[in-house]
């Protein structure tokens, strides 16, 4: 994967993707206490209809590499927890993605869709862009293939392009300023776990710092943005620890 495979963050304004959902009335667990878990009622709810987009636009440049597996993986986590089945609906979230990311002739109809029932909520439109930018950014560099698919989808979102633009050169900056990590050993001591645990261990390990430095929790705060930066290269450190460990115990 090398060097530049990170779980990309927006640091600055606009990722609040993870953990995001009770801001809003419409994706907390009081407003779907009575959802009936289907998949034909998620694929038709506008979660459903995201995560049909994600899977188009992680799959845009032919594969779903492992750090973008993990990043929807996460996704799937907080997305479930607001329902009243958070594993069925996880089951049927996967589903979803696995039925659609081969499917490219359909992008703009679900962003058209999706589109029309966020059209006036600017906050979750900034929501859904930013993590699909993210994803897009996940490997390092963004294929053409990925920019056209966004592009698509901001278009049929009528988002403004200069919210855009500001979203996607911000990851651009981003990336410019990764640094690889020195050695092995300097990875576990990142993620703060030892040479003789498992895989388990250290994805446990991973995940929890990932959330910790997760610049939706330290927007919350109140933090400043050269705060909220900082998170955000801490969360690269932490990414690249993992690959390379995940690299060495395969």
């Amino acid at each position: 994967m090398g060097n530049l495979i990170v779980l990309a963050v927006l640091a600055y304004v606009f990722y609040s993707v993870f953990k995001s959902y009770s801001r809003y009335s419409d994706y907390s667990q009081k407003a779907f206490k009575d959802f009936s878990v289907s998949p034909e009622a998620l694929k038709k709810s506008d979660l459903g209809l995201f995560v049909a987009l994600v899977a188009k636009v992680a799959k845009a440049d032919g594969k779903v590499d492992k750090l973008e597996a993990e990043l929807v993986g996460l996704l799937f986590d907080d997305i479930s927890a607001v329902f009243p089945e958070s594993q069925k609906t996880k089951d049927i979230l996967k589903q979803i993605f696995n039925e659609e990311k081969d499917n490219f002739n359909n992008v703009d109809e679900i962003a058209q869709i999706l589109g029309q029932t966020i059209r006036r909520d600017k906050a979750k439109q900034q929501q859904f862009m930013g993590f699909l930018i993210q994803l897009a950014f996940i490997d390092g560099t963004v294929s053409k293939s990925e920019e056209d698919i966004l592009q698509t989808i901001a278009q049929a979102f009528e988002f403004d392009p200069n919210t855009y633009h500001a979203i996607f050169d911000k990851f651009e900056q981003i990336m410019k300023n990764i640094k690889p990590q020195s050695s092995i050993d300097d990875a576990y001591k990142i993620l703060g776990v030892s040479k003789s645990d498992d895989l388990s261990v250290v994805k446990k390990a991973y995940r929890k710092l990932v959330r910790k430095y997760h610049p939706d929790i330290i927007k919350s705060q109140g933090k400043s943005d050269e705060y909220m930066q900082e998170a955000t290269a801490k969360t690269q450190e932490i990414n690249q620890a993992y690959e390379m460990i995940k690299e060495k115990l395969k």
